[in-house]
């Protein structure tokens, strides 16, 4: 099991993930994404769908229209792990 982040770890790691905010007491990172519209949004979806299933790693999220919202959080570990940063960056490359 992955080890839970520190205090001062994610204090880095929100400096580092500049759209990323702090969710569930440090517990958790969460972003939204707007995007041109539904089409654009869903394959988006699908993009992080597969870099989470082959990182094993899943996040939790929500889809309105052209807004998807996301969540990581290493749930097994009960917080914010490297998991969820090696998990964030690639999302972020995804953009």
């Amino acid at each position: 099991m992955a080890e839970v982040l520190s205090i001062k770890e994610r204090a880095g790691l929100l400096a580092e993930l500049v759209h990323w905010d702090e969710l569930d007491d440090g517990r958790a990172i969460r972003r939204l994404f707007t995007f041109k519209d539904f089409s654009e949004a869903f394959a988006f979806m699908t993009r992080v769908a597969l870099l989470a299933e082959k990182a094993d790693h899943h996040p939790d999220w929500a889809n309105s229209f052209n807004k998807v919202e996301i969540a990581l959080t290493s749930h097994d570990a009960g917080g914010l792990t490297q998991r969820d940063v090696r998990l964030a960056r690639a999302i972020e490359g995804l953009r």
